[in-house]
């Protein structure tokens, strides 16, 4: 097992996430992931997307978080990171800030 992983993200908060700002609803945001996800499986670039629509600062570099180590991250988010292959991008995964999508760079 790694000892850290690098990963890009999309995150879409919602009214009542941890630190959010966003003012659409929990069903709104995940109306919205979905459809982000749907793009993605028909091939849109992961960066482009997280550039138009992420609420993390990290979409101004298209998602990129750069590298992590465990225990970084809350719990669902390293899970996911750390249980994707080099390349692979995540389901939905729900965090205290959001949902996220989750694509490991290496």
């Amino acid at each position: 097992m790694p000892d850290s992983v690098r990963a890009s993200h999309i995150l879409l908060m919602y009214k009542g996430s941890m630190r959010s700002s966003a003012t659409r609803s929990k069903a709104e945001a995940q109306a919205s992931i979905a459809d982000l996800q749907a793009q993605l499986q028909n091939g849109a670039s992961f960066a482009e997307l997280a550039r138009a629509h992420s609420d993390c600062p990290s979409k101004a570099k298209g998602g990129d978080l750069g590298s992590f180590g465990r225990g970084q991250m809350v719990p669902e988010f390293e899970t996911a990171a750390f249980g994707l292959p080099v390349g692979g991008t995540s389901g939905v995964v729900e965090t205290p800030f959001g949902y996220h999508l989750i694509q490991r760079t290496a």
